[in-house]
Parts: C-alpha cells; structure tokens; sequence
C-alpha cells in the first residue's frame, strides 16, 4: 500500500482519526489517536512522545523518541463506533528514524534482517497456537490486608456465576474438554466471530475449538505465517479475542495457568525456514525426515532453552503451568510426535512443504516480537555452530519422559523452576541474541531488572493459601 492507496481508503470510508498502536517492553499494545486530516504529516515525520513514560522503555539513547507507523499494517478498526484507521509503529530515534534498541518490533524486523544475512534462509515461517480462556465474570485484589480472586464460568459446575443455576444441565465436571461440542462447548459462536474478524484482518486462520479446561479454555490456531508480520499478528489476534469477548459480557485470559490444578496456556510456535522456495528442515532419510540444518536449528533453541524461558515464558505464572502432569514441557529436549518434549516434530508433518516443528514451552504472557526472535536467534546461532542436540543429552527421545524413573529423568536438562532463575539463565547465556546488533545490553539488563520486580513483588507478598496452611499454627 502506498499513501495514495491509504488516502483513497480514508475517503471511502469517511475515517475521521488514526489510531497509532505501538507496543512496550511488556507486550502491552500502547496508542495514541490524531485526526485522520493529519495522516500525511505523521506518515512523514511520526508523532513524537515520551518514552520513558512506558514500562522499561527508558533508555540511554540520546535524543526524544518518535513513533514511525508502517503503511503495511494500516486497517480500519473494527471496534470503535468513530471511523478509525489502525497503524501499528515501531518506536524510532527522533533524528534518524531508526528503531530504537529497545523498541520489541524493532527486535523482530533487525531478526529477520539477521536471517537474511546469514545465508541460511530468505524467509521464516511461524504458526502460533494461541490458547486461552473465557470467564463470565473475575475478580482479583491484593493490598496489604487482603488478597484474592474470584473467577466464574458457565461451563464448569465449580465456578457457576451466581445467576447460573444450570438449569439446561450443560455444565460439566471431572471430565475433559478438548474439542468438546456443542452445546457443552457454549462459545463456539464467539470464536467463530474472534477468527472472522481475523481474517478480515488477513490473518489466515488454521482452525479453533475448545482446549482441555472445562472452565471454558480455547484455542485458536494459524496457518503458516510470515516473520516478522507474524509479530503483529499475534498482537492483533489477542486484541480481537478480549475485545470480542468483552462485548459478549465475558472477560479473556492468556495467563498461563488462571485455575489451580486444571490445564493451562501456552502458546506454542510452529516453525519453518525457506530459501528460495524450499523448505530448509526437510532431508528423506534423516531422523523425522530433517535436515542436518532443522536437527541444528533444534541444537541451538535446546542448548539455549533456559535463557529463552526468560523471553518466552516471563511471567511468575509462566512456572505454574510449566509441572509434570499437564503436557506442559519442564524438560529440554525433542522428539517425534512426543507432546512431553519442547520440541515435537509432528508426526502428520511429514512432506517437503510441510515438514517443521513445534516449540512448545511458550506462553501467551510473552512479548511476541522478543519471544520469536529470541527464538530465531537461537536456532541460527545452532546452525552456525552445528550444536548436535544429541551430544548434549537433548534428544531425540520418543518415549514419555513423565514415565521414567527420577535417577534417569535427573540426567535431562531442565527449565528453570521460577522468573528470578530464567533471569539468571539469561544473565548467564545471551551472547547469541546480541548478534548482528538484534538485542543490545541495554535491552537485556531492562527486561531482568523488570521481571525480577514483578518475581520479588509476588514473592514478597503473603499468599492466601499460605493463610490456610499457617495461620493457626
């Protein structure tokens, strides 16, 4: 699209503001509103502001900040009662327009510039597994004399609302629901409506139903999408997801694990490198029919697994869904079609244009610009040096690890237990994020100092089952 092409759908479509997103080192989406008269100005120059305003943003770098928006991303939203035109902006240095070093989608589009100069690839495609849940109602509190929620759910029997007295019967218990159907599955229309406006986004989507958690958990896949749009993409899908949730009267989450003892979110990611139209994972013959550059590319995630936890599961409830029990990986290795592995290599994947595989440690608290890249960088700097997998004890394993005995399972690498030990995994191991300048120092030692914050301020604090335990002792 050119500024011709955006002028013409602003008139047709009578747009009165454009809405600049742009997001922080949290993964939060930020924005900022003009007058859609002001378009070719700020298509020209951005709109300046302040940046040390936002979580983490502060930074060193000389000079205000300014918000660059990408032409590419410009759609009208599809929420707001007042015609709007959405831009999504990478943060840039008012005096070059250059990404600043800590602006996320500027990670991702210096990531995809590495690739390209690595040789290895031209593209890298991604499918992220976005799972979630729809409550009726949440409360939460914390301050220093009470602390607490309260979540409801029309389709668990534990947790009605209290003006849901399931009168239908069609609230479960004790059961499972992964790709439970209607009408115990009672928001399939809804996530019909989330992926119809995501398509109209462009953003293909694979398929959705209903996930393991009666509790109403959801997922909604994908097909393979490009990097780094694919960052953008993600931010989109989870604003329709709570917006279209919201005026249904529920409310969404990604944390990792909202309900005690039942199945929790990740996201996983599917991935694929091209060059020149080929898939570069796939080799007839060699172990799942991967290339020595795909068992690599693994290598290099595996050995680099516990400092990626820190970009891809930041959250203190990130390690309240990473247990034995709930196939949620906890140990470092790969395997074919082998669901207690971080990497499966899916069994159904099994040709020339499909064959890839699935990270599965992830979760949707993640910063999808710093996530994926982090992840890219991760698997090329395991090209580069040829990290075979096997000769550190990171796969292949077929088997279930859940099953073997606690002196063989102690021999796998593991990830970290807890937020303060994946910031020290990446404290110890980031070299390869720094490379081609895609992650900086500065960007690194930010998002520590963050998350340790968040690590102290939840540990710090008196939990309510601590009360429970303790209070009469």
């Amino acid at each position: 699209m050119d500024a011709k092409k955006l002028q013409q759908m602003i008139d047709d479509n009578e747009v009165q503001a454009i809405d600049l997103k742009y997001c922080g080192m949290d993964g939060k989406w930020y924005h900022i509103t003009c007058p859609a008269r002001r378009i070719a100005g700020v298509l020209q120059r951005g709109i300046p502001f302040d940046g040390s305003s936002i979580p983490g943003m502060r930074s060193v770098e000389s000079g205000d900040m300014v918000l660059m928006p990408d032409i590419e991303t410009a759609h009208l939203d599809q929420f707001y009662e007042t015609p709007t035109l959405r831009m999504i902006c990478s943060i840039c240095d008012a005096d070059t327009r250059i990404g600043v070093k800590k602006d996320p989608r500027s990670v991702a589009l210096r990531a995809h510039d590495y690739l390209l100069s690595s040789g290895i690839a031209d593209s890298s495609a991604w499918i992220p597994e976005l799972e979630f849940h729809l409550f009726d109602t949440v409360q939460f509190n914390s301050d220093p004399f009470s602390a607490g929620y309260n979540i409801t759910s029309s389709e668990c029997k534990d947790s009605l609302p209290e003006e849901n007295e399931d009168l239908d019967g069609l609230s479960l218990q004790g059961v499972k629901g992964y790709h439970m159907d209607t009408p115990f599955d009672q928001f399939y229309e809804l996530r019909q409506k989330m992926v119809n406006l995501m398509e109209e986004q462009e953003i293909k989507v694979r398929y959705h139903h209903h996930e393991v958690g009666i509790s109403s958990q959801q997922e909604i896949e994908t097909e393979l999408l490009e990097f780094p749009r694919i960052c953008d993409d993600v931010m989109i899908m989870k604003d329709i997801i709570r917006r279209t949730a919201l005026e249904y009267g529920l409310t969404a989450t990604f944390m990792p694990k909202p309900v005690y003892n039942h199945a929790g979110n990740g996201m996983h990611f599917h991935i694929m490198l091209h060059k020149k139209g080929k898939n570069v994972f796939y080799k007839k013959g060699g172990y799942a029919d991967l290339s020595k550059e795909a068992i690599w590319f693994i290598g290099g995630i595996l050995k680099h697994g516990r400092a990626l936890v820190a970009f891809t599961n930041p959250s203190t409830n990130s390690f309240k869904r990473l247990l034995p029990g709930f196939e949620a990986p906890v140990k470092l290795f790969y395997g074919l079609a082998n669901r207690s592995a971080a990497i499966r290599i899916p069994r159904y994947a099994n040709t020339p244009e499909t064959k890839r595989f699935e990270f599965r440690t992830g979760d949707g608290t993640c910063n999808p610009y710093f996530a994926m890249s982090a992840i890219l960088m991760a698997g090329l700097d395991g090209i580069k040096h040829k990290i075979d997998p096997a000769k550190d004890n990171l796969g292949p394993f077929d088997d279930n690890v859940f099953s073997w005995s606690e002196e063989k399972k102690a021999t796998l690498l593991s990830i970290p237990a807890n937020l303060a030990e994946a910031m020290q995994a990446l404290k110890d191991d980031h070299e390869f994020l720094l490379q081609g300048g895609v992650f900086n120092i500065e960007l690194i030692e930010s998002h520590i100092a963050m998350k340790l914050k968040e690590h102290e301020a939840v540990g710090s604090r008196t939990h309510p089952h601590e009360m429970m335990l303790y209070y009469n002792l």
